[in-house]
């Protein structure tokens, strides 16, 4: 969600190669990102200001896939996070909400398309990851865990004394919940983060500056890549890395 559709397009659009169309607009402008003509991403324009005066904080958003957005809702509010918006419909392509856990970390939530054959995943500009930074992991752990059916536990490549859990569908890891406790930015506390594939880190991180975003951190090694944060020009944080290739590919 972002305040300039137009230049969030031409940052991203020359970051990561995307192309865009016009997508479903329930909440305003709206754009799908795609890259080799597969669905990665979009970006929505966030109209005003909220009441006060008090500019509203431009982030990515996760959307986390259900059979039934209504009774997740319910879920979710049983569990003791909250709802925000929806669930509502999206011009007969599916159904969304968008809420927030027990810490008060948003995501969305979304039932039905856009459908494709398989995982999209290792392209350049494609989502690699999606990494919640919390407090703590236990409590936020057993919400999603409930909410969602994910196994959740340690994840053994992690070092020692880390306090970091895996969500997994099965035995496939599809995100992580880091606790950060103090290290949480005031302006944003518990949030997800977005990880972006791409081939050459130093490269990527160059773009970034030089099409008006800012590098946050310099490259990291960790068992699922070499990685960096940056934010796009109006601050939203996001993360890009190089993934580690599974053994046998």
């Amino acid at each position: 969600m972002v305040h300039d559709l137009v230049a969030s397009r031409r940052f991203y659009g020359g970051l990561f190669g995307w192309e865009f169309d016009e997508g479903p607009s329930p909440l305003g402008a709206y754009v799908r990102a795609l890259r080799e003509g597969h669905p990665v991403a979009g970006l929505g324009e966030m109209a005003g200001e909220m009441a006060g005066g008090l500019r509203r904080v431009t982030a990515w958003l996760p959307y986390i896939a259900t059979n039934d957005a209504d009774a997740t809702a319910a879920l979710i509010r049983e569990c003791g996070g909250t709802v925000a918006v929806g669930p509502l419909d999206v011009d007969q392509v599916g159904r969304l909400g968008i809420a927030a856990d027990i810490g008060g970390a948003a995501f969305g939530i979304w039932e039905g398309g856009p459908r494709r054959s398989g995982r999209y995943h290792g392209v350049e500009g494609a989502v690699s990851w999606n990494e919640l930074f919390a407090v703590e992991t236990s409590g936020v752990g057993k919400f999603y865990e409930r909410v969602f059916g994910y196994d959740v536990g340690p994840e053994p490549a992690q070092p020692p004394g880390s306090d970091f859990l895996t969500l997994r569908l099965g035995s496939r890891p599809v995100a992580g919940i880091r606790g950060a406790a103090g290290a949480l930015p005031r302006d944003r506390g518990p949030h997800w983060l977005t990880y972006f594939s791409v081939v050459d880190l130093d490269d990527t991180l160059e773009r970034v500056v030089a099409l008006g975003g800012r590098r946050l951190t310099e490259p990291e090694s960790s068992p699922f890549g070499v990685w960096a944060r940056a934010s796009d020009p109006e601050g939203a944080p996001f993360a890009v890395i190089v993934p580690t290739k599974p053994s046998g590919d």
